[in-house]
Order: C-alpha cells, then sequence, then structure tokens
C-alpha cells in the first residue's frame, strides 16, 4: 500500500510485473468464461431459458437447485475475490473519482446480474433470460474495461500519487 500513497507504484518494477502477470491471468479467465457460456447457450434469451428450464430437442434437464447452488457457492466466493483485487487496481489509476466508482460499481453490479438473473430464470420466470445475457455482456465488458486499464496505467506511467500530487525528486 505504501508504493500506491506515495507513488512510487509507477516506478516499482516488481509492483508493475505483478499487475501485468495478473491482467494477463484475468484476461485469459475473460476468454475461458466466454467459452464456457457460450458452449451452454448464446446471447439469445431463449437459449437461456433452454439452459436453465431444459430443452427436450437438446435432451437438456432444467437445471437443479443443489446444482445451482453449488456453482453459486463458487462463484459467488471466486468472483468477489477477483473483484475485489481487480477493482482495488482503479483506485491507483488516474482518472477521476466519479470514474472509478463507476469502474468498481458497474463489476460488482453485472457479476451479481449475470449469476442471480440465472436463478430468476429458474424458479421465478423465463421473462429474465434477458437480464442473464445482459449481466453476461455487461459482466465481460467491465472485466476487459479493468484489464485494459490496469495494463495502460502500468505501461503508461505516471508521476503522481494517490492523492493526485506529483512526485517530490529526491
Amino acid at each position: 500500500m505504501r508504493f500506491v500513497i506515495t507513488g512510487e507504484w509507477s516506478r516499482n518494477r516488481l509492483l508493475q510485473t505483478i499487475v501485468v502477470c495478473y491482467s494477463f491471468y484475468v484476461a485469459l479467465l475473460w476468454v475461458t468464461n466466454a467459452l464456457l457460456y457460450f458452449n451452454k447457450m448464446n446471447l439469445s434469451p431463449s437459449s437461456v431459458v433452454g439452459y436453465y428450464l431444459g430443452n427436450e430437442e437438446a435432451f437438456l434437464s432444467p437445471r437443479s437447485y443443489l446444482g445451482m447452488l453449488e456453482i453459486s457457492h463458487f462463484h459467488l466466493f471466486a468472483m468477489g475475490m477477483l473483484l475485489l483485487v481487480l477493482t482495488h487496481l482503479m483506485l491507483f489509476v488516474q482518472l477521476k473519482g466519479s470514474t472509478k466508482a463507476f469502474l468498481i460499481a458497474v463489476p460488482f453490479f453485472s457479476a451479481f446480474l449475470d449469476e442471480g438473473a440465472g436463478w430468476l430464470v429458474r424458479f421465478v420466470s423465463p421473462d429474465f433470460a434477458i437480464l442473464k445475457v445482459l449481466g453476461f455482456v455487461l459482466l465481460q465488458a467491465s472485466l476487459a474495461t479493468l484489464i485494459f486499464i490496469s495494463l495502460w496505467a502500468v505501461f503508461r506511467g505516471n508521476s503522481k500519487n494517490y492523492k493526485g500530487q506529483y512526485d517530490k525528486e529526491p
């Protein structure tokens, strides 16, 4: 934390390496997330309904309560940790406070929407399928944005510290 508050993080190559490696790791997660989603359904609400409520033509059974609970249990923890770290990096990027707040809120909201919409489709109404599609697209877009901004902040360099003040040269 000291590196960020003092502005040293923009000169600390090891810390920058960690941010770059983490960003690439999240980029791989982003790709596999899309591959998993499109393996099960597509961006049409009808494919979401078929996945959660079952589809006789495709021999798909409806998702079970226990199966969805197990997936949600893991996803809520893993996505929470991922977003905690990834959005935390936005605190150290030289952007307006309102922009940072937006970049932090949208990924959490979209992840919640992505996870919760499946439950709504399965146990409330198929009309919520559009929310699943919207949540997925918004989550993927927000993760890509956070990855890009994290890498941009490392490679563009900045001599400002956490408070937006320029560092004093020794």
